[in-house]
């Protein structure tokens, strides 16, 4: 639908889609409106309801994924964090540590990550954890330590949302980008109500999930009205023990295809170790990687959580220094 369409536009087109005996799904999204119809498809057609007012374009979508497909936007989303795009021309690095342990360690992270000359930070207030016995994160307390780290150098925060009970302290804390872990990739309740929310939401790859179950849980998002979505992949799991998980480089080419939905890349936690990282990032940046997402710590060996792929300031800063040639030789920047 157009942007200034009005309420008694979109009553029309939902009565004519119903009309015709089709089932009717509304997506608000900040700057568009779309109108689905749910039945068979071959009774409709496009200039059925291109002459109807309010209406922008129709089209046929014959991909369980509609909203997030490249179908129904043909050109490349930037989502727009506080004046920050990710997605376009420019190259996001999010850095910063796994989990927030104390205010001294995320001050000198935020520090750190500031003079990399990155523009977000990372950090992890809720931890999910494979073991019940390991540090489950600083939880509320957490989050008003990141907060409090990350304004003084004016670097918005992107934080892991585990629970839907905790999103109104997420909104709270005025947590600019939600992002979604890989065990919540499938977690629908959860997915449909940051999908009524209008904050950005990274949302990670399951450590088994296939790109089309990946692209319908977006499409979960979507469908609620939130359309700042952005795709992070984090390596996934096949029968190779060298490394933590398998870097999925290839996913980067065919979400390009698929969707129009910026993709960025953790190579943290798909080598699992420091030393992988820049290799890792290198190939994320060349195969158009919209932006990283990388663990740095101010002192790894005594890293409360994952320790081991934590690169320190200075690797960190090389890092950064070794990207920019990479992106501009593909014509874009850091």
């Amino acid at each position: 639908m157009n942007q200034d369409v009005t309420e008694e536009q979109i009553a029309t087109v939902v009565t004519k889609i119903q009309d015709l005996g089709h089932s009717v799904n509304i997506s608000r999204g900040t700057n568009r409106i779309v109108i689905g119809a749910i039945g068979d498809e071959h009774k409709l057609d496009p200039e059925m309801f291109d002459s109807l007012p309010g209406v922008e374009f129709s089209m046929h979508i014959v991909k369980q994924y509609k909203i997030v497909s490249r179908e129904s936007h043909k050109q490349d989303s930037i989502i727009d964090v506080h004046g920050i795009p990710i997605g376009g021309n420019q190259i996001q690095v999010i850095g910063g540590p796994c989990s927030v342990e104390t205010p001294e360690q995320m001050d000198l992270a935020a520090q750190s990550v500031a003079a990399a000359g990155c523009r977000l930070m990372r950090g992890g207030a809720f931890k999910p954890r494979t073991s019940p016995y390991t540090f489950q994160g600083r939880g509320k307390d957490g989050l008003e330590i990141f907060r409090q780290a990350a304004n003084k150098y004016n670097l918005p925060i992107v934080t892991e949302l585990m629970d839907v009970r905790m999103l109104d302290t997420f909104l709270e804390q005025e947590v600019d980008v939600i992002q979604i872990g890989t065990r919540n990739m499938q977690n629908f309740d959860l997915l449909k109500e940051v999908g009524r929310i209008n904050k950005p939401v990274i949302l990670k790859r399951g450590i088994s999930a296939t790109i089309n179950e990946w692209l319908m849980a977006a499409e979960y998002i979507a469908a609620g009205g939130n359309h700042n979505i952005i795709f992070c992949e984090r390596g996934i799991r096949t029968f190779e023990t060298a490394y933590r998980n398998v870097l999925d480089v290839t996913c980067i080419p065919v979400l390009k295809r698929e969707t129009h939905l910026p993709v960025i890349i953790d190579p943290s936690h798909a080598g699992g170790k420091a030393w992988m990282v820049p290799a890792l990032s290198r190939a994320a940046i060349a195969a158009g990687a919209d932006g990283l997402l990388v663990e740095t710590h101010p002192n790894p060996c005594e890293a409360w959580c994952d320790a081991d792929q934590a690169l320190n300031p200075q690797e960190f800063k090389d890092l950064m220094v070794s990207l920019k040639g990479i992106a501009a030789a593909i014509g874009r920047t850091i």
